[in-house]
Order: C-alpha cells, then structure tokens, then sequence
C-alpha cells in the first residue's frame, strides 16, 4: 500500500513539509488530508480547532502570527484552491536557528502542506486569486496569547515572492523581530 503521507524535515528543527500523496482512478481521487495516526510528525497533539480562511486578491499577505505560552499552537497549513507561498519563522527563545524562516509554494495541485510547530510565526502570500486555506490548530484561538511579528521586517528579509498588494492594518502595525523576546515553548 502506498504511503498516504510524504514528510520532509526543513532546515528548521521541528517544521516540516508535507506532501499527501492521493490515490485516483479515471473518475478522480481520495485524498487523505489529514491523519493522526499516519503523520508522525504531528505527534499525537490535539485538534483543537479548524480554520478555513479565503482570500480574494493575488498578491495578499497575511501574518506573521503566533500564539504564546500557554496557548502555543502546532498548525498544519494546507490549501485547498490556488497557491500560496507559506512562511514559518522561527521565534523558540533557545533555538540556534531563532530569525531565520522557511518558506514554500504550497497548492491545492501539489497536495501539500505545512506542519508548525508551537514557537513558531506563520503567515502567507497569495500567489492566485482566490485561494482557499485549512488549517489544523493544536490548542484554540486566545486573544490574550496572540503574538506576530512584522512580515516585511527587513531583519527578516523574507522573500517574499510577488509585490505586496494587501494587507491588514493589524498586521502593518506587528512589532519588528528585534522587538520580540522569543517564545518558550
């Protein structure tokens, strides 16, 4: 039988890529999106929470968000319509590799996704018009644990991949990295 799940460390200990691997016939294709049991890089956390987000305009950027001790999350990012360059930066206040980022095009045509891990920061730049995202959260949204970092802080340097067209005031106004402490997890 064929593995439903490809999973692949990134330069980032903790974060890492995945890729589902669908099963089809001429009429079309199962795809296992998600399973507790098969990715192991999920660890048996919860499910707290689901999120389903759409975005209109290519070009968008949302993030970076976090949430803080003691609501940090793991997320799994996937995109069900379109493309996305997904962004995790690494905020783990003991972590050799704290600053740096990883990102990837993720599409509903690639079947894949992203797993991140509680410390980390995450957001998104549409690469399509109305793009269509899921995320797997393991603790749920508290507005009190929220955190983010600002995506276009050039002590990031993230290259992000197209012009910026939108994004949110909330997200214009986060802090820079060197405004950040880290995060225990």
């Amino acid at each position: 039988m064929t593995a439903r799940f490809s999973e692949e460390a990134t330069t980032l200990a903790g974060l890492w890529h995945v890729t589902r691997n669908p099963l089809g016939d001429a009429r079309g294709y199962l795809e296992r999106v998600f399973c507790v049991d098969e990715l192991v890089s999920w660890s048996h956390r919860p499910i707290a929470q689901v999120n389903r987000t759409f975005t209109a305009t290519k070009g968008t950027l949302r993030g970076l968000h976090f949430q803080h001790p003691p609501s940090a999350e793991c997320k799994y990012v996937t995109c069900l319509k379109g493309a996305v360059f997904d962004v995790a930066v690494d905020l783990r206040k003991a972590s050799p590799t704290f600053g740096q980022w990883f990102g990837v095009e993720i599409s509903a045509q690639a079947h894949n996704a992203l797993l991140i891990p509680e410390g980390f920061a995450h957001g998104f730049q549409t690469l399509t018009d109305d793009v269509e995202m899921l995320y797997l959260h393991s603790a749920s949204y508290a507005s009190s644990s929220e955190g983010g970092v600002n995506a276009l802080d050039p002590a990031l340097a993230v290259a992000w991949p197209i012009k910026v067209y939108n994004r949110s005031p909330r997200d214009q106004d986060l802090p820079f990295l060197a405004d950040i402490e880290g995060i225990d997890v």
